[in-house]
């Protein structure tokens, strides 16, 4: 068995993962459709939405140019990563050369991606999440579960336990409590931080800016208070300028919390200039490809379009019932199984692809319709015609080939089959199959076949 095939057993097995699971997911689908059907021509929104981010695909390298030319011109310093390892070592190197000692970082999937935090631990420094949740994550020791909501695996109880271990505070399961408690911890950090770290939800080209969204302003005091901020983003989340960047805010926070609109939306154009009181001394945007420029150059390069909602997530049955941590790396659910594999390689991650009903909810609820069961089958395909695919997998799809495109063959296979099932069956259900089959009915019985198909029924009344 799979590592993945066993998180997902474990994950199973775990009735508090999905009753939480199931009680978040459920609340904010439903806030996404009402909140969704309130905004005027959200079908046209949408679509504007995805010919925007479809077309800087085309060209690519060229915005990115742009984009780093008028970056430049706002002060900012720009330095170019082409994996997670390049990236982690340019941070580093910034809080050296500035004599840094402590880091808060706002909430990024794209530091996650990189494990930064490891490589600012090891280089000395102090690091402290600021986001509820990922500071939450930090004090398990554990990884966020969703791009939107780290800690949504979690009940209340779970989290005052982990707060009464690991800071030593009264136990409580009464959230307010607990965000005050988190609230005081943080304070003193932002005030005493030497380098704010943070992602970016966009890049606006035109104006050489970067973009953050969040609910809890801990990005705004991440980007003002320290003296050094530094910004980690991949080579893929840029939009061209503000009017599209209004589109992807109308639909961000509809998709990921069925809110209207997030409650920051901080546009940040560069350190502070000469008379102004407020923002760092420095800026640097470091560019991240780690996997994106090969994903590009393939059959899914629509991916790249994904604004990180998490409104497939909420939607997948998958994820729904596995939580995020099965999926083994920083993305989770159906974006995580097609990101994953592009920017590792698909040989070590060959089973996220499969891990779909590819029932198309994820498509239908991407706000700017990615079509992700398409990916996901190409992938699969991929996964087959490259990956280390067991031998007796290959022979059965062989042997199905063969027999499926010979309609006498299939039929004689299916009477036997189901003459064989029956037998294994004497009180109408499977309990166990042999070989490849038995995956099946591992978690689940199965009904056997009944006497007499549907095509010899169909064939006896009409006669």
């Amino acid at each position: 068995m799979s590592r993945f095939l066993d998180r997902v057993e474990t994950a199973l097995q775990d009735e508090e993962l999905k009753g939480a699971l199931g009680r978040a997911t459920d609340r904010l689908a439903s806030r996404r459709s009402a909140s969704l059907d309130s905004l005027e021509d959200s079908d046209m929104i949408r679509d504007m939405a995805r010919r925007a981010k479809m077309g800087l695909l085309t060209d690519l390298a060229g915005n990115l140019e742009t984009f780093e030319k008028n970056l430049i011109n706002n002060g900012v310093q720009v330095h170019w990563a082409e994996d997670g390892k390049a990236a982690n070592r340019i941070v580093v190197e910034i809080a050296k050369a500035r004599d840094c000692k402590r880091a808060v970082k706002s909430k990024s999937m794209a530091t996650e991606e990189t494990h930064l935090n490891h490589d600012l631990l090891e280089a000395g420094l102090e690091v402290l999440e600021t986001d509820l949740g990922e500071y939450i994550v930090q004090l398990a020791g554990t990884t966020p579960s969703h791009i939107i909501l780290p800690i949504i695996h979690m009940t209340k109880e779970s989290i005052g336990e982990v707060m009464h271990r690991k800071i030593h505070v009264p136990y409580t399961s009464d959230p307010e409590k607990l965000a005050k408690i988190a609230r005081a911890k943080l304070r003193e950090a932002f005030l005493s931080a030497d380098i704010g770290i943070t992602g970016a939800n966009f890049g606006v080209i035109d104006s050489g800016a970067v973009v953050l969204v969040s609910n809890e302003g801990n990005a705004r005091l991440v980007t003002t208070l320290p003296r050094v901020h530094v910004v980690l983003m991949g080579i893929e989340k840029l939009v061209p300028n503000l009017d599209d960047l209004d589109l992807m805010i109308k639909i961000l926070g509809r998709s990921a919390t069925g809110q209207k609109i997030t409650t920051y939306t901080s546009i940040v154009p560069g350190p502070r200039r000469e008379g102004e009181t407020d923002g760092c001394e420095e800026m640097h945007v470091i560019l991240l490809d780690n996997g994106r420029s090969r994903i590009l150059g393939g059959p899914i390069a629509e991916i790249l379009g994904c604004i990180r909602c998490g409104a497939c997530l909420n939607a997948c049955p998958v994820y729904k019932n596995i939580g995020g941590h099965a999926y083994g790396d920083t993305y989770p659910g159906p974006v995580g199984a097609i990101v994953t594999p592009g920017i590792r390689g698909i040989k070590g991650w060959k089973s996220l692809p499969d891990a779909s009903s590819l029932c198309g909810a994820c498509r239908d609820v991407c706000p700017v319709r990615l079509d992700i069961p398409r990916m996901l089958l190409e992938l699969r395909k991929h996964a087959v015609e490259e990956a280390d695919v067991p031998w007796t997998l290959r022979a059965g799809l062989w042997g199905f080939g063969m027999i499926a495109s010979r309609p006498w063959l299939y039929r004689t296979a299916a009477r036997l089959g189901g003459i064989a099932a029956r037998l294994m069956a004497p009180d109408g259900w499977i309990k166990k199959l042999p070989g490849l089959a038995g995956g099946w009915t591992r978690s689940r019985d199965m009904k056997a076949p009944a006497p007499k198909s549907f095509q010899r029924m169909f064939r006896d009344r009409h006669v």
